[in-house]
């Protein structure tokens, strides 16, 4: 269980989502604080609660849909550079801060590629390798006319060399 849960974990942008998904709940969370804590909110509350509710998705999206993760990170720092504006500094500077940590963090996330699996069985296609073509030869290896046979080695020139 704690295997796949690395897995998942991994093949994803997860710590830059799980910031955005905090600061979304930090810049929604402070409209909802009891009155002693928020002076005046007015029509302000409801930006603030439906930004922090679109920083939450987008965190959200770069977990379960990393293949978008380019335009969910960028799209979380705008929204959280649009939350220091209108709503609350932003959360206190918080929500913002952690929102554009966040962004960046799943905008600049990438895939590893996976490791090499276990040597299979290579079959006459195979035998010349991955980026070779089948009766290619290595010059290294090559034997011929005019290959010397090894280190300090010197051959005649062959006749088909000469005019």
């Amino acid at each position: 269980m704690l295997l796949r849960w690395r897995r998942w974990r991994r093949s994803r942008p997860f710590w830059g989502g799980l910031v955005t998904v905090a600061a979304g709940a930090e810049i929604s969370s402070i409209p909802l604080a009891p009155l002693k804590v928020m002076v005046l909110q007015g029509v302000t509350g409801i930006v603030s609660v439906l930004i922090g509710l679109v920083l939450i998705v987008l965190g959200l999206s770069a977990w379960f849909a990393p293949h978008h993760r380019g335009l969910a990170g960028v799209l979380a720092v705008l929204v959280a550079a649009a939350a220091l504006v209108l709503s609350n500094l932003g959360g206190f500077f918080l929500g913002t801060i952690a929102g554009v940590i966040g962004g960046s963090l799943i905008f600049a996330w990438q895939p590893v590629p996976p490791k090499p699996g276990p040597a299979r069985a290579s079959g006459p296609a195979d035998a010349a390798g991955p980026d070779r073509v089948p009766g290619d030869e290595d010059p290294a290896s090559a034997t011929g006319p005019g290959t010397a046979s090894g280190p300090g080695t010197e051959t005649a020139p062959s006749s088909a060399s000469t005019p």
